[in-house]
């Protein structure tokens, strides 16, 4: 591998720095991404390359942890942190990344003791050459999908959806997730110019209107980034914006939760006018520099202000409710999701979204539509919630979604009428992004 043999001490040291801020610091990794000057350093092979170790190592924590336990042959994590998290990276890179096993070991050596962890060089050395025997077998004896979901999040699957479902969402959330693209002047399979676009960027058409690369590229390289002719978007949530009924233009819609501007563009690009609100002004930062790229903001105002409390000083039409939430159906691009949520988060993001979901109701005109949508894969999340908000609240009716709304994709209409997709819906082109959407009409 090339990108390993450019610099490899500074990028596995960089991953370890990284893993160790998720795994011990309960940090998110892109929010680390962002603020580790070492990683912004390196150049773009390096980059790439560090980030692969440290996303793998966290989709593969539980099969990386076992096989550590095994070498080790003792029940008690190794430590400090620093040490653990050294050996979790380079079983990854040895397992999982087809590394020489001589250069992951050189490497690992090297980090230890630049890492003033000299007395526990031998120690390191002998683990990841036995695993370097002994790994292939191992592996083979590991159920994958259980191993490295976490047993609160298993379980919480199979009460939604079954057993051999929940193994389907366990297994389909260990691939990585493909990257998609949104058109800000089409978002219809069937438009003339979505085929130029698709050969333009070496992308296939998903029947629901996005684009996907078929390879991973550098994003402000590729044509049209510059003209903010597109942004990209996960195909999964690109859907909710599209499902408002009839023609947009000229109406006004608040998207609650609104950065980093996603839904909000595409939005203003059908020709809606959108107020976007959102409590954090750093995540807002985003959203402003994502219009002006994309030249949509004259069609939007923003607010910072939590969206369970603000109030719009003029008259609106419709809302999306992109809530806050676990984000477990994101898992395959946010592997770091599984190790920093626990089942408190979920308890707490329900009393979030119940919020948001009362005042954006309160604000929502008679006849008015609220788009609902969480990007986690648990029913008290999605199903639970609009089921309790729909009983508590008479004047709320469902506008079932239909399968011509996206793009015949019928597979992802529950029996209700909502939108539910699993991270292996339209697993032969790479998956999606788990996502729930509810459609409700204000009477």
């Amino acid at each position: 591998m090339t990108d390993a043999q450019h610099n490899p001490i500074q990028s596995r040291q960089v991953a370890l720095d990284l893993l160790l801020s998720v795994l011990d610091k309960k940090q998110p990794l892109d929010i680390m991404l962002d603020r580790n000057e070492a990683y912004r350093a390196l150049d773009q092979r390096d980059r790439a390359f560090t980030r692969m170790i440290v996303s793998t190592t966290l989709r593969k924590l539980g099969q990386i942890d076992d096989l550590i336990r095994r070498a080790a042959t003792q029940s008690r994590p190794p430590s400090p942190p620093a040490l653990y998290c050294l050996l979790r990276l380079s079983v990854c890179q040895i397992c999982f990344m087809d590394v020489p096993d001589y250069a992951v070991v050189d490497s690992a050596v090297r980090l230890a003791e630049r890492n003033n962890m000299v007395r526990q060089k031998g120690f390191v050395n002998g683990l990841l050459r036995t695993i370097g025997r002994e790994w292939k077998d191992w592996v083979k004896k590991q159920d994958a999908g259980k191993i490295n979901i976490p047993a609160w999040l298993l379980k919480y699957w199979i009460a939604d959806y079954g057993l051999r479902c929940a193994a389907e969402i366990a297994l389909a959330s260990q691939s990585e997730a493909a990257t998609d693209i949104t058109l800000k002047q089409t978002h219809d399979p069937a438009a003339p110019d979505m085929q130029h676009w698709a050969d333009m960027l070496d992308a296939t058409i998903l029947p629901t209107g996005s684009l996907r690369l078929h390879q991973p590229r550098p994003i402000p390289d590729l044509h049209g980034f510059d003209d903010g002719d597109w942004w990209v978007q996960d195909a999964s949530s690109a859907l909710p914006a599209t499902l408002f009924p009839g023609d947009i233009r000229g109406s006004t819609i608040v998207d609650l939760c609104a950065a980093p501007g996603g839904k909000t563009a595409q939005l203003a690009a059908q020709g809606a006018n959108v107020i976007a609100v959102d409590r954090s002004a750093q995540r807002l930062k985003r959203l402003h520099e994502n219009l002006e790229r994309l030249k949509l903001g004259d069609h939007v105002h923003v607010e910072t202000a939590d969206g369970s409390v603000w109030k719009p000083q003029q008259k609106i039409d419709h809302i999306l409710v992109d809530a806050p939430c676990s984000a477990t159906g994101t898992i395959r691009r946010h592997p770091d999701v599984m190790h920093l949520r626990d089942i408190s988060d979920i308890e707490r993001m329900q009393k979030a979204q119940q919020k948001l979901l009362r005042n954006a109701w309160d604000m929502l005109p008679i006849g008015g539509v609220m788009i609902y949508c969480t990007c986690s894969l648990q029913h008290a999340e999605g199903e639970h919630q609009i089921t309790a908000f729909l009983d508590a609240n008479k004047n709320a009716r469902r506008l079932p979604v239909q399968a011509a709304e996206l793009g015949d994709l019928s597979e992802i209409i529950t029996p209700d009428g909502d939108v539910r997709v699993l991270p292996q819906t339209l697993t032969t082109t790479g998956g999606m992004d788990g996502f729930y959407i509810a459609r409700l009409q204000k009477s």
